[in-house]
Parts: C-alpha cells; sequence; structure tokens
C-alpha cells in the first residue's frame, strides 16, 4: 500500500498489512529459545513439588549431582541464604521467594533447580532429586480458607487474608435503606489464564568480573519487577539488565509473572558460575505459571422502581494462591476507578478480601479483574430488568452517564475522558436487530427451543495508573512520613532521519503481536509526510540503552495511548526541528513556514521549500550549516506522561486508568435441550476506543478478546481436588477453543477521541476479554429463564448445564 510522498495521504485510520508478518510467516522471528546469546550455555530443569501443602525436611542431592555434565543444584535452603524474598504489595508478613524454602504450598512450586550441560541430562538429574516431605492439611476454597479451623499456610500471618479493604463511597447505607427494590446475588469466576503459544523463557548469566547480571527473557516489562528482582537478588538496579527479544508469542498478561523465574536463574547463573538456560514447558506452565485469579462474589443492588440504581454492595474473595506477589491485589483493586462501570449511581461499599490457599499463584490475566467486574455487575442489571418486567436494553440506557457529561468523574476517582455510551449502544442494538432477535426468540420459545439474547456493557479501561496497587494499604499507613507514593504512566520513544531522509524510530515497549512496528511506521509516515516503507521500527527492550521507567512495558493496552504518544510526540519534536532548520536555510522566520506534504514551506505566497530528504542530507554532510545552537544530528526523543495518572487519595479514591473506552456487545445463542451444547447464532459487538489507528490490526485485538473471554465462559478452568492436586495441567484436560470454536463477530466503532493523548487513540487491548463472560452468561441465562435458571457461575460447560436443565425440569 505505498503512496508518494507529498500528496497528503493519511495513513492512520487505514488498514495497512502488518509488516511483522512477511518475517513471522517466514520462520525468521527471534524467539527467547532462538536465543543463545553466550558461549558455553548450560540448561536448567526445575524440581517441583508433588505436594499442595508440605514442609520441606531436606533434600539428597547425590545422584543427581553424580552425573557427568551437571553443573550445580540450587535448593530452596540456597534460596534462602542467597537472596531475599520478594515485597508484597500488602502488609501482612508474607514471605514470598523464587523457589520454596521452608514448606511447599501449591503443586507444581519450584523446589530446587538443577544445571546441567543439555535440557536431557538436566531433566534427567532432576528425577534424581530427593526431596523429604511432611504433609500438612490443605485448602483450596477461599472461603473455607477463611474458617477458624483451616490449615493456615503461613504461620507468621497466622491466617489466610492476605488483604482486606472495605471502601465506600457515598452513601450506600442511605441508598438501600431508600430503595424500592434489593436484589441479592452469589457469583462465581473461575480460574484461568490465556495460554500463549510461547511459554516463559529465561536465559540468565552472572558476570562476577562486572559485577553485572543479565537476563534474556520474554518478560513483558521491565517496569515495577525489575526493582524488586534487583532488590531480591542483592544487586544496585544498574547491575541487573533486562533484555528482551524483538518477538514474543503473546503473553496477555500472564508473562507479567515470570520474574521469580528471572530470580531464580540468575541465582542459579550465580552460585554455578556458568550462563543458564529455561524454557518452560506446557506442563509447568498450566501448573504454575500464573494465572487470572478464581472469585467468589456477593453482590447487593438498590434500585427505583423505574430501575433507577441508586447504590451497589460488592463483598469477594479473591482467591491468590499459595502467596501473595506483586502486583496482587490488583485482583481486587485494578479496576477501582471503574467499579461502577458505564453507569451513574453514585453510592458504592466494596468489602475485598484477598486470600490464600493451596493452589497455583495469580497475576494480570487479560482484562485483568474487569471480567470478574463485569459479569457480576452485567448479571445484576439483568436481575434487575427481570424483576421490574423491563426491557435489559432499557434498563442499561436509564442508567448509562449521559454523553454531555465527559469528562466524567466515577465515585472512586476515575475520570472517564471521553465517550457516548448511549450512541454505542444504540449502534449495537441496530447492528444486531434486536427487535427481530426478540421476535425470533419468542417464535423459538413457542417451538420449545432454548433461544436467549445476553447484553453486556462495559468501560474498558486501560494504560494503568502504577498508583492504584496503594488502594489495599489503609489511608493511615499511606500518610506515614516515611511511606513513598506511586503515581505515573510513562513511555518514551526516538525518531531520527538518517542521510537519505529515511527514518528509525526507537522504543522500548515489548510488543507480543499487536503489530507496534506497523503502528509506529504509520503514525511516523503521517507526521513526516512519508509513507510506511520509508520508516524503520526497533521496538526491543534492554534496560541498559532505553528510556525506561517503572510503568514501562506493554501490558493493559498501555502502546495504544501512551506508547503511540510518545511516538507521535517525538516526531513532532523532530519536525520542529526541520522547521527551524529551513528557516535558517531561507533566512526566514520559523513561524512564516509550515511542514507539510513531506516538505518545509511557506505558510504563504511562493518560495523555496525543502523535503525532508533535502534538509536530512544538507544536516548529515555539512553540519556548518546548522545554525547557531542547534545540536547536530536529526534526531528526537520525547517521553509522555499522563497528568491524570496521581496516587490514592485520603479516601481512596483513585484513577486506576488513564483512558477509558467503552463496549456494547449483544448476543444470541440457543442451548441444545438434550446436549447442553451453547451454539452463538449472533455476536456484535460495538467499541469506542477512540482514534483508530489501523482498523484491522483493531479488529485482530477484539477477535482475540472476545477467544479469551469465551474460553473462561464456557471452556476453561485449572480445576483442583480436595488435596489441592491440578486435575487440568494439560492440553488433554484443560480446554481452549480453537478456530472451530470462534463464532463470527459484527464489529463496529463509535469514535470519541480522547482529549488526554496527541492522537486521541485509548487502547483496545483487552476489549471483549471483559464483555464475553457477561454477555454470553446473560444470554444463556435468558435461553433457560422458563426453567429458572440463572448462570451465576463459569464456566458453562455442557456436563454443568446439562444438570442443571435436569434438576430445573425436576422441579
Amino acid at each position: 500500500m505505498t503512496t508518494p510522498t507529498g500528496t497528503g495521504q493519511k495513513w492512520i485510520g487505514r488498514s495497512v498489512k502488518r509488516v511483522e508478518d512477511r518475517r513471522l510467516l517466514t520462520g525468521r522471528g527471534t524467539y527467547i529459545d532462538d536465543h543463545p546469546p553466550v558461549g558455553n550455555l548450560f540448561h536448567a530443569a526445575i524440581v517441583r513439588s508433588p505436594h499442595a501443602h508440605a514442609r520441606i525436611l531436606g533434600y539428597d542431592l547425590g545422584a543427581a549431582l553424580a552425573l557427568d555434565g551437571v553443573a550445580g543444584v540450587i535448593t530452596g535452603a540456597d534460596v534462602a541464604r542467597h537472596s531475599k524474598p520478594f515485597s508484597v504489595g500488602v502488609t501482612a508478613p508474607v514471605h514470598y521467594y523464587c523457589a520454596a524454602t521452608d514448606k511447599a504450598r501449591f503443586v507444581g512450586e519450584p523446589v530446587a533447580v538443577v544445571v546441567a550441560r543439555s535440557r536431557y541430562l538436566a531433566e534427567d538429574a532432576a528425577e534424581l532429586v530427593q526431596v523429604r516431605y511432611e504433609p500438612l492439611p490443605v485448602v483450596v476454597d477461599p472461603e473455607r480458607a477463611l474458617e477458624p479451623d483451616a490449615p493456615v499456610l503461613h504461620e507468621a500471618v497466622g491466617s489466610n487474608l492476605a488483604n482486606n479493604r472495605r471502601l465506600v463511597y457515598g452513601d450506600p447505607d442511605r441508598a438501600f435503606r431508600e430503595a424500592d427494590v434489593v436484589l441479592k446475588e452469589r457469583f462465581r469466576f473461575p480460574k484461568y489464564g490465556s495460554t500463549p503459544i510461547e511459554t516463559y523463557g529465561v536465559i540468565a548469566r552472572w558476570d562476577t568480573l562486572e559485577g553485572v547480571c543479565t537476563v534474556w527473557s520474554n518478560f513483558m516489562g521491565p517496569f515495577i519487577m525489575h526493582p524488586l528482582t534487583a532488590r531480591v537478588l542483592g544487586l544496585p538496579e544498574n547491575r541487573l539488565r533486562f533484555i528482551v527479544p524483538p518477538d514474543i508469542g503473546g503473553s496477555f498478561g500472564i508473562k507479567s509473572l515470570i520474574y521469580p523465574y528471572i530470580a531464580l536463574l540468575a541465582l542459579a547463573s550465580k552460585l554455578t558460575g556458568v550462563a543458564v538456560k529455561w524454557i518452560e514447558d506446557r506442563r509447568e506452565h498450566l501448573l504454575a505459571s500464573s494465572t487470572g485469579t478464581d472469585r467468589v462474589a456477593y453482590r447487593e443492588l438498590a434500585a427505583k422502581k423505574d430501575g433507577t440504581i441508586l447504590g451497589m454492595r460488592f463483598k469477594w474473595f479473591d482467591n491468590v494462591g499459595g502467596y501473595i506477589r506483586s502486583p496482587e491485589p490488583g485482583c481486587s483493586f485494578r479496576p477501582t476507578g471503574n467499579f461502577v462501570g458505564p453507569y451513574r449511581f453514585q453510592h458504592l461499599e466494596v468489602d475485598a478480601s484477598t486470600v490464600m490457599t493451596n493452589k497455583s499463584l495469580t497475576g494480570p490475566n487479560r482484562g485483568y479483574a474487569c471480567g470478574h467486574l463485569y459479569f457480576e455487575t452485567e448479571g445484576m442489571l439483568d436481575r434487575l430488568a427481570e424483576k421490574l418486567g423491563l426491557d435489559p436494553v432499557e434498563v442499561r440506557r436509564r442508567n448509562l452517564i449521559p454523553t454531555g457529561a465527559f469528562p466524567y468523574r466515577t465515585p472512586t476517582g476515575g475520570l472517564y475522558d471521553s465517550g457516548d455510551y448511549p450512541a454505542t449502544l444504540d449502534r449495537a442494538v441496530q447492528l444486531a436487530k434486536y427487535a427481530e432477535l426478540r421476535r425470533e426468540q419468542a417464535t423459538a420459545r413457542a417451538a420449545g427451543r432454548y433461544f436467549g439474547i445476553g447484553i453486556a456493557l462495559a468501560v474498558d479501561p486501560s494504560v494503568s495508573n502504577m498508583g492504584y496497587v496503594a488502594t489495599a494499604l489503609d489511608p493511615q499507613f499511606r500518610a506515614k512520613p516515611e511511606y513513598l507514593p506511586k503515581s505515573g504512566a510513562v513511555d518514551s520513544a526516538t525518531v531520527k532521519v538518517d542521510p537519505l531522509g529515511r527514518v528509525i524510530a526507537i522504543l522500548g515497549t515489548t510488543p507480543q503481536g499487536q503489530g507496534h512496528q506497523t503502528i509506529v511506521a504509520q503514525i511516523v509516515a503521517d507526521e513526516l509526510g512519508l509513507v510506511p516503507e520509508d520508516v524503520t521500527v526497533v521496538d526491543e527492550m534492554d534496560t541498559f540503552t532505553r528510556v525506561w521507567s517503572i510503568s514501562s512495558g506493554t501490558y493493559s493496552s498501555r502502546f495504544g495511548s501512551v506508547g503511540t504518544s510518545a511516538v507521535a510526540l517525538a516526531a513532532r519534536k523532530l519536525k520542529a526541528k526541520l522547521v527551524a532548520y529551513a528557516a535558517h536555510l531561507m533566512d526566514r522566520p520559523p513561524e512564516s513556514l509550515e511542514f507539510r506534504d513531506g516538505s518545509v514551506r511557506p505558510r504563504q505566497g511562493k518560495g523555496p521549500s525543502y523535503s525532508v530528504k533535502d534538509l536530512a542530507g544538507r544536516a548529515h554532510w555539512n553540519t556548518e550549516s546548522l545554525p547557531e545552537g542547534m545540536e547536530p544530528g536529526l534526531q528526537a526523543t520525547a517521553v509522555f506522561g499522563f497528568t491524570v495518572a496521581r496516587s490514592v487519595d485520603a479516601e481512596d479514591r483513585v484513577n486506576s486508568s488513564n483512558t477509558y473506552g467503552f463496549i456494547a456487545e449483544i448476543m444470541a445463542v440457543e442451548v441444545d435441550p438434550e446436549t447442553a451444547a451453547i451454539k452463538i447464532l449472533r455476536y456484535v459487538t460495538v467499541h469506542d476506543a477512540g482514534t483508530i489507528i489501523n482498523p484491522m490490526i483493531a479488529e485482530g485485538q477484539i477477535y482475540g478478546g472476545a477467544l479469551h473471554g469465551l474460553g473462561g465462559a464456557l471452556y476453561e478452568e485449572l480445576a483442583y481436588d480436595e488435596d489441592g492436586q491440578c486435575l487440568t495441567a494439560t492440553f488433554m484436560d484443560y480446554l481452549v477453543p480453537t478456530a472451530c470454536e470462534a463464532p463470527t463477530i459484527e464489529i463496529a466503532h463509535v469514535v470519541s477521541p480522547s482529549p488526554l493523548t496527541p492522537l486521541g487513540s485509548k487502547g483496545l487491548g483487552e476489549s471483549s476479554s471483559m464483555t464475553v463472560p457477561a454477555v454470553v452468561a446473560n444470554a444463556v441465562s435468558d435461553a433457560l429463564g422458563p426453567l429458572g435458571i440463572r448462570i451465576n457461575e463459569l464456566p458453562m460447560t455442557p456436563s454443568k448445564l446439562h444438570a442443571m436443565i435436569q434438576k430445573a425440569r425436576k422441579t
């Protein structure tokens, strides 16, 4: 899609084909397993606990160390001796190390690492490592874990409660006193991940001479995990180097929790004196990497007879597994700013408990905590509509934040930057032909078929404000003089022009398949009047060479807002320099010139013009031609940050994200009365994500998010038995949707540009992952409504639904 320069062509908004795909489809991608960056590379195999809860009594390493080619075995005792526990985001004294030191607290927890000449030898030696255990009682249910007689995982804590906060906004007690209708419901959300094609991978080299530890990994950071890991290893931060390869085979939030393995492999390198490589296998990934938290939630809703919501009460128990670890308890507080979703009620009470059990550990998963939130909220909206005899669309429309209210401040502190929620909902209703679907439903029900229609709305938060994590701490703790407030979300970019007028853009945003190179090329081409082929994009992270901060990386759909903004600002700074240079050459004031169609030209009248190529050649070959005081070199670096990203205030209010999109979805399903199989008949999703830079890439993100949400709603769950054994640690048992299960999705956009970003763009990457669990649950509830069935637990497997249908038929 080549267009000559000088034509005023705009690239933003066009479905430009991804430039990454030529490389990836021909097998020339560079992933972590393609990296042997050092010679004399050894390999690691991790010994993992077979027990969900057991005291470690000792180790027998003799047989493993006797194998020729084994460089060493690192045990939990070594980890305790040579490293520190990770800092956690709560005040409870939880000591979380990169391997078990005193007790194993979930099946699959690392207890030792074998380092050998080859992975084959390391695996053989790992089987010879003997660990003596004393099995202990197990608890896997978060409510049961808080009972007085439950086994305690961390004696220093004294209970399994890692954190509890009660947050009150407005006057919820008054709202419930004045309500005409009060509804209550219990929900259960499953523990599931996003199964990226590429699992974890780490290569570590500890250079004792230089005092530097270099780690190559497919980590989506570095953000806050870099200083956390440096502290654990006893290194100054400028002696711990993180390098991320050009390609990552998916992450979806899960790879943010690779940092314990980074520390473990770095320690293994230090203690054995060799460089060490470890690539996680699929069983390890399912068993012990990271997942979203499973939740038990209780919801209460207060409303007027006309359907106006007055207030809500949230009470939930988030199960973080054997340890709470950073960035948890984000599972409870990540969506603080958008707790109320797209609705305008002002009174809210949140009772959030983070609980430790003998399950594997949790962290961000696509749609971090929002899938839980909207499954509950949208389920309550449907119950309200049913109670009042209103259409589910109508009850939502009556409570939406009106168009003229933006920017809108939520009672919890969120600042919704822009939006047109009623128009987006109306577009979804129109696209789905909602009235026709209701007529079709009436016909189907008359024929005895289970036909249902679901609606779900969601505010889509992107670009986390790092300050939200402090919501887990009491205001009194945050008020202490020694407390360091947290806030912010920044990223950087550098744009430079070579002597022939071509451009190189340099970022460190750790892409995982989102098409960063394509998007950046479009933005720079628009800003400098070029074509995307003129722009080379280098997007790799190296903490020694890139400009970064504790918020840097790709997560929380950051790139669409903050990464693109940094690129646009850097290009504009460079453009200003080009204008100033041309003004010097023309001997004219800069304000009389403009940059248009790839050249600097007079604003009015005729006169000479200088193209980017002209100026680049002169600047590079004849620096004497530069005006006095202008720094040689045609390049510019910009760091973009949001001024609305502030720390939590004394009333526990925080703008937990920096841009907020909106999603409206309608789905029609049919449930087979004999097999309970769910067939999706129609699926419409409309997004307001500000300026869409590349519609094709945006559509791909929406499809991907929808499939992840569908997995958690219908198929995926990391299930455990009462002994804490994971029953779904292979793809034979852990089901994920494939192309065969992917529904046809009708996608549309309503564009409300963000006033906070140079391009008006917002994030879109998590998108429908947070709405699909709600919309499909509401659709199935509607289908089975004649039987009195309401879905309040996921996933909706055929066996579960079949049992519910049979039970309902008998009553």
